[in-house]
């Protein structure tokens, strides 16, 4: 499978399998957005991240996810129109979404600072059958970015406690390397 198929084909399964979260399991992450977070030499660094998909120009989304959030009291209130949206067509077109997906965590997180010092790592992801295995070169976001603002208000939907201290991190695959391993373990 060649780079561009491969991240046609990882994006299209993403999308899918959060469509079913969103509309079956009332927005509960399943295995396959939360992967495991190895090392360069395959030491876990952690068995469960929870990874969020970031639309190309995610303004429209963020602008009415802040809204519910900034709108309602309650948040049972914000949780239900969040999902309703969540559950429409946001994720319909894979095609809409930026390959760079992003992961929330609290400031101070060793994973964090062991991440951005290595500046790599790699996300496996499974579920249905499907397994990924993504090497991704890490970085932190910054505030003033589109898609911090996307993943924290995107958070506060699910967690209306959420500190306003946070470390958002992007996780960029590199789909040549991604390809390449995939075929040599099929020859292998």
């Amino acid at each position: 499978m060649l780079p561009n198929e491969l991240s046609s084909h990882f994006l299209t399964w993403q999308c899918r399998i959060r469509q079913m979260a969103m509309r079956e399991a009332e927005g509960r992450p399943s295995p396959g957005m939360c992967p495991k977070v190895l090392d360069g030499e395959g030491n876990v660094l952690a068995d469960r991240v929870v990874i969020l998909l970031i639309r190309e120009n995610p303004l429209e989304s963020t602008d009415f996810l802040k809204f519910q959030v900034q709108k309602h009291n309650a948040p049972e209130d914000v949780y239900k129109k969040a999902l309703i949206y969540l559950q429409s067509t946001h994720y319909h077109r894979a095609i809409e979404f930026s390959d760079e997906m992003t992961a929330l965590f609290s400031p101070d997180s060793a994973l964090v600072e062991r991440l951005l010092i290595e500046g790599k790592c790699v996300l496996e992801f499974e579920q249905y059958g499907q397994h990924y295995s993504l090497p991704c070169r890490v970085r932190q976001l910054e505030k003033s970015e589109s898609s911090f603002q996307a993943t924290i208000w995107h958070n506060r939907v699910f967690n209306p406690n959420l500190s306003g201290e946070v470390a958002i991190l992007g996780f960029q695959p590199d789909w040549d390397e991604a390809a390449d391993q995939r075929k040599n373990r099929r020859i292998a």
